[in-house]
């Protein structure tokens, strides 16, 4: 650092680099375990259910496209990784909806598209699928492949699937906050360009105020709150370690089936 705390040109491009490196760092940053738990989820869900196969897609950043992120049972394999249009198929149909959907055959049903079907090998009868969705937004969809509808208690398949659905939105919710708490703090330490600690703050109300889509309100007060702490002396950051690591346990139990 030059003196006045001015970058110099090596400097520079340290920090250029470093917020490149925060616009891509976000995956890496998820807690350790989320996707394990969505994981869980669909493993739980095929076992409830009887069915044959089930699965969770998200929405992308674009809201334009659902990827299918986990998967159990038949064609799992194919499926995990699958990308299609929320204008395609049962799942782009609930997505935009935002409504549970049951169908007893898939071949009556004009929302089914039976060529991405085909991309994974299985070709199920019967579907149900409901809509992960949060207090802000949806964010995906969890669907059941030819569950088995005669076992007792079957006809309130729909409603238990939406109840997972919520516990899934739960730990997706929680996985994006931290996430995106990381990748703020990173590029605001950036901006702050290696000046005093003091700057960190204003450095990171810059940030949430070139962010494209607007910021949910308490991710803005957590980044705020964020910046203080790396202010802070050791003691206050173990303590607020051991604080978010309290919630963070609290909320993975919530989240469990």
């Amino acid at each position: 650092m030059t003196d006045g705390g001015a970058a110099g040109p090596w400097e520079a491009d340290v920090l250029r680099a470093l917020r490149d490196l925060a616009a891509v760092v976000g995956p890496a940053l998820a807690p350790p375990g989320h996707h394990q738990r969505l994981q869980s989820l669909v493993d739980a869900a095929r076992d409830a259910f009887g069915s044959q196969a089930c699965s969770i897609a998200l929405l992308d950043p674009d809201e334009q496209t659902l990827t299918f992120t986990v998967a159990a049972g038949v064609g799992a394999t194919s499926t995990l990784g699958l990308r299609v249009p929320v204008s395609v198929g049962v799942a782009g149909w609930v997505v935009s909806s935002g409504q549970a959907l049951e169908i007893t055959d898939v071949t009556q049903d004009p929302r089914w598209a039976a060529d991405v079907a085909e991309k994974t090998g299985y070709l199920p009868r019967s579907i149900l699928a409901a809509p992960l969705e949060t207090e802000q937004t949806l964010i995906g969809v969890v669907e059941v492949l030819d569950r088995d509808a005669s076992r007792p208690g079957a006809e309130r398949d729909l409603l238990m699937l939406s109840l997972l659905a919520q516990q899934a939105a739960l730990s997706v919710e929680s996985a994006r906050l931290f996430t995106d708490s990381g990748r703020m703090l990173l590029d605001a330490i950036a901006t702050a360009g290696g000046t005093e600690l003091e700057s960190l703050a204003h450095a990171m109300d810059d940030v949430m105020s070139d962010r494209s889509s607007p910021v949910d309100p308490d991710l803005a007060e957590l980044g705020s709150l964020l910046a203080r702490l790396a202010a802070a002396g050791p003691a206050e950051r173990r303590l607020a370690v051991r604080l978010v690591a309290d919630v963070l346990d609290y909320t993975d139990g919530r989240a469990t089936p």
